[in-house]
């Protein structure tokens, strides 16, 4: 749910239900929310088994789990990479919901994110190269051309991820320097639980629209966290200035005053420039992790 909530909502310089990019739809978004369900429910089962002592942590496979809703999104609709960040940020979030699942229960925030943590601390070598496979697979763009190591590009990397014994957190305590979602992974999701979750709760109250509510909280995340997908396309600089407008736009009101609304309406029209170049995808991606723990935590549109 959390995904075709976070598509619905109007934010500025990405797919939603009233603006598309040139290959990418609306639709496609929608199409790949359904198919990456049995992705999440497998994560919630091997959380759920984990729980139970049925499997160690390190035996859940969230690397296979990422890769087979990969697959899954690539064989349902056909308008490239859609949601492998987020695929990223809720697969671990899905198999720590599975552990509360197996005591009958909802859990707390609090255990959520421990749980999150022990799926996370526990990967293996096996799932950082599942998810160099997804990697491969879903073709994003944005991509460092030469990473500093373990560049996903070269074929030695796998190799070597097996030889050394490397984690998939270790792979992600590496790209963390320049890759939000990675950064997620290594602190125990911050800008997720105590930036936007807590902020979209607010505005919610505050202003009784939910579409209101997740714009505020992207422009809240991107206010106080430069878009790292920006940041590969065209540098830091553009990332900071765009983070500058998204804090600008808020300053103003947002979307409960008029000139909020106008200052919105041109962040979007220009980060829809230089073929979508200038898409905030990481941000979107992390209001759809604050969605999902919102939901788990009770929340019903």
């Amino acid at each position: 749910m959390s995904i075709l909530l976070e598509v619905s909502a109007q934010k500025p310089g990405n797919v939603n239900r009233v603006a598309n990019f040139q290959n990418t739809r609306y639709e496609h978004f929608m199409a790949s929310a359904v198919a990456v369900e049995p992705a999440f429910a497998q994560a919630a089962l091997q959380g759920s088994r984990c729980k139970e002592k049925r499997i160690r942590p390190d035996q859940i496979n969230i690397g296979e789990i990422i890769k087979d809703a990969v697959l899954s999104i690539n064989r349902w609709q056909h308008g490239g990479n859609t949601l492998l960040g987020t695929v990223l940020l809720l697969s671990p979030i899905a198999a720590a919901a599975g552990m509360a699942l197996a005591e009958r229960r909802e859990s707390s925030l609090n255990e959520l994110r421990n749980n999150i943590k022990l799926v996370v601390e526990s990967t293996t070598p096996a799932d950082a190269v599942a998810v160099y496979d997804a990697i491969n697979l879903a073709s994003p763009n944005g991509l460092i051309d030469k990473a500093p190591t373990l560049d996903v590009n070269d074929p030695d990397s796998k190799k070597r991820i097996t030889k050394e014994s490397i984690t998939l957190l270790d792979v992600f305590r590496i790209s963390a320097a320049y890759d939000s979602i990675s950064r997620e992974w290594v602190e125990n999701y911050p800008l997720t639980f105590d930036t936007g979750y807590p902020y979209f709760a607010r505005q919610l109250e505050e202003t009784g629209s939910l579409n209101t509510a997740i714009v505020h909280t992207f422009l809240k995340i991107l206010s106080t966290t430069p878009d790292t997908l920006i940041a590969r396309k065209v540098g830091p600089d553009k990332a900071r200035e765009v983070s500058e407008r998204a804090r600008e736009v808020l300053s103003l009101g947002g979307l409960t005053t008029t000139t909020g609304r106008n200052a919105l309406s041109s962040l979007d029209a220009e980060l829809r420039t230089q073929a979508n170049k200038l898409n905030p995808g990481t941000t979107a991606d992390i209001v759809t992790a604050v969605l999902a723990i919102s939901i788990l935590n009770g929340y019903r549109p």
